[in-house]
């Protein structure tokens, strides 16, 4: 095992590699057909699609009248390693906000380094990566990206939070006037190093990202948790971290990794491929070509005028490979 001081930090996802493969197949079954008052069949496909935590779960999606044999929704393969599943993507400038979860008082660096990577990651040829994914309109998913706002939480919901306890941050945030309600937006809920997520932070994931209905728009959010004290050797605290802050230079990945798949899959309907792994999750612990920063620690990328050590992305062309540029 590598020494701390010389391990490269891992972030996304800590189970990506142990995703359960499971066959797909044709079940067909009897089930009540309320509109018909009788017995119908119901003919439905077992795949796999993501769960937004970097793991798969099984797709049961369906669409029909009722009467009607149901299928699942057609899927595109792709000629470039990863299918289009009918689904939208974010096309145009996408919009972050910042939700600052917990006590970040003491931890002003971390909060100027992660300002500092929203504020210069959009029109970066990492970015441009992304630009590779359309919908079936032909439109395309843009190299804008803007930190449109932040906002402040002191423990809502305590230092344990549930998957449920992230979402109820990101709709009080929005109540309460403090971020707007913004359709073509990710909401990105930060944790200072006490706060937990216990559906499994540091154990099955580092960052997460899901869609919910709130006051009738389609809201897209994130979980990102800071590793210091949590997930320290799963999650990535390396020393030296190109920014001198080692939770924020992990956080830093796990941003870009859920950012990405949100533009290109953010309903978890669009881009990913038959194991079930977004654009993000195929290149997870992927750092291509890295360097030697000057204040010695390992980096691939330099936005903003800083150096980071980013996951690459999948990129959706060229036959389809882990890319650091495009």
């Amino acid at each position: 095992m590598q020494s701390k001081s010389k391990k490269l930090f891992k972030h996304i996802a800590i189970v990506s590699a142990l995703a359960v493969s499971l066959p797909s197949f044709a079940l067909t079954v009897k089930g009540y057909n309320h509109a018909h008052k009788g017995k119908v069949a119901v003919e439905r496909s077992v795949k796999l699609k993501p769960s937004g935590k970097g793991f798969a779960v099984a797709d049961t999606r369906v669409a029909a009248r009722p009467g009607d044999r149901i299928r699942v929704q057609d899927v595109t393969p792709g000629a470039n390693g990863i299918d289009y599943n009918g689904g939208p993507i974010m096309s145009g400038n996408t919009n972050v906000y910042y939700i600052w979860y917990g006590d970040w008082s003491s931890n002003t660096k971390a909060q100027q380094v992660l300002v500092n990577f929203m504020s210069s990651i959009g029109g970066t040829p990492l970015y441009n990566v992304n630009t590779t994914y359309y919908d079936n309109t032909n439109a395309y998913v843009a190299n804008q990206v803007t930190l449109a706002g932040q906002a402040n939480d002191s423990y809502s919901q305590g230092t344990s939070l549930d998957d449920n306890a992230v979402l109820a941050v990101v709709q009080n945030a929005i109540s309460n006037g403090a971020v707007p309600l913004d359709p073509n937006a990710s909401y990105m809920v930060l944790t200072s190093p006490d706060v937990n997520e216990t559906s499994g932070f540091g154990s099955q994931y580092c960052g997460w990202h899901n869609h919910a209905t709130v006051s009738g728009t389609d809201v897209k959010y994130a979980f990102i948790g800071n590793p210091t004290q949590i997930a320290p050797d799963t999650c990535g605290v390396n020393t030296p971290s190109p920014n001198g802050d080692g939770g924020a230079d992990a956080m830093a990945s796990v941003i870009f990794h859920e950012l990405s798949e949100t533009v290109s899959d953010p309903d978890i309907t669009a881009w990913f491929d038959s194991t079930g792994a977004e654009n993000g999750d195929k290149c997870a612990w992927n750092w291509g070509t890295t360097y030697t920063a000057a204040n010695g620690s390992t980096a691939n990328q330099n936005i903003g005028g800083s150096d980071w050590l980013l996951q690459q992305m999948w990129l959706n062309a060229n036959g389809g490979q882990c890319a650091q540029s495009y």
